[in-house]
């Protein structure tokens, strides 16, 4: 019977079914993400790859795709253009000077729980404390001076005068056993082993009070306000992903980050994930107990004021705007860490 022939009930019945049934169906498509990173593909995402390899972002309902940056990308533009969804701010500095321009951007999660940031020694110097680099020539980059050094300056009393400037080449450091140079825990270590046949000594700076959240995700405000659900569902699955690629078969997630960028070797990507553990970059802290990604208050008070008293940010801004706690600190994936 063709429908014009229907009791007109009947008819409008089923035109209800139809309407009914269409939300559902349009849940079947994922909602496309796009994210950002802040560098070339490397182990220090990999949580991020990992939820595009093994489809728990898919199992989110997201279609994801990453973004990487680089020495000439800027996807933190394209995040406040609305080019991409996410962006990968290397750490709380970058929000607090969003707040203090006004730029319309938020963090919504913090995947490490310690900034990677250390200082690297030579085996035979013996130094084992931060303040006992104070003689040594300090090789730090400008961007290190700008930010970690003021902090040095102001708790710890470091002088410029020791400082020379860091090109991310080793080999002034290699040469000068009176020096430290800085670095991330998961790379420039490994790179002086492979040049100079030496293990180098480690000093983390997180583990000496610089409380900065690193690799943050961040958004737009706009985002927050008009699509929260989206925003809990990438941030939820990011956090899975990061549990998997720490604990868990990371091989497909590594295979991404080789393709994207080959100077990550099997060696590399290893070792770095080895560092991230062994450091508890990702798992520490008030993520032991609220889940990757957590943040607190206090936490940013703390390092805020760290930051005003070093002269790195101005005391007059609303740092709490800089952040959101909404979307994180509720113990996702605390199942799938090894017991």
């Amino acid at each position: 019977m063709y429908p014009a022939l229907l009791p007109r009930a009947l008819t409008l019945s089923l035109v209800a079914l139809v309407f009914a049934i269409l939300p559902a169906a349009a849940q079947t498509t994922p909602d496309k993400v796009s994210f950002g990173t802040n560098w070339l593909a490397e182990a220090e995402h990999g949580g991020f790859f990992q939820a595009v390899a093994d489809g728990t972002y898919e199992k989110y309902g997201l279609d994801v795709t990453i973004v990487p940056g680089g020495p000439n990308e800027n996807n933190r533009i394209l995040l406040i253009a609305g080019k991409v969804d996410f962006f990968m701010a290397a750490n709380s500095l970058m929000s607090f000077d969003a707040v203090a321009s006004n730029v319309p951007v938020v963090s919504v999660a913090a995947m490490f729980q310690k900034d990677p940031q250390v200082f690297l020694t030579h085996p035979e110097s013996k130094i084992t404390k931060l303040q006992d680099l104070k003689p040594l020539t300090l090789y730090v980059s400008k961007e290190g001076i700008t930010s970690y050094f003021q902090w040095l300056k102001s708790d710890y009393g470091f002088s410029e005068d020791k400082v020379r400037p860091y090109t991310f080449n080793p080999q002034p450091f290699i040469a000068d056993k009176q020096s430290a140079m800085q670095g991330y825990v998961t790379s420039e270590p490994y790179a002086v082993e492979r040049a100079a046949k030496f293990k180098p000594g480690v000093i983390l700076l997180a583990d000496n009070g610089f409380n900065d959240y690193s690799t943050l995700i961040e958004t737009r405000s706009d985002l927050v306000d008009k699509k929260p659900d989206l925003v809990q569902r990438f941030v939820d699955a990011s956090i899975i992903g990061w549990y998997h690629y720490l604990y868990g078969d990371n091989a497909a997630a590594n295979a991404m980050i080789r393709k994207l960028n080959p100077e990550m070797t099997d060696d590399l990507l290893a070792y770095s994930v080895a560092r991230m553990k062994e450091y508890g970059i990702v798992d520490s802290g008030d993520a032991l107990t609220k889940g990757i990604g957590a943040m607190t208050d206090e936490r940013a008070t703390t390092f805020f004021d760290k930051m005003v008293r070093a002269g790195v940010v101005r005391p007059n801004i609303d740092f709490r705007k800089a952040y959101t706690l909404r979307f994180v600190n509720k113990g996702v994936g605390l199942d799938l860490r090894p017991k």
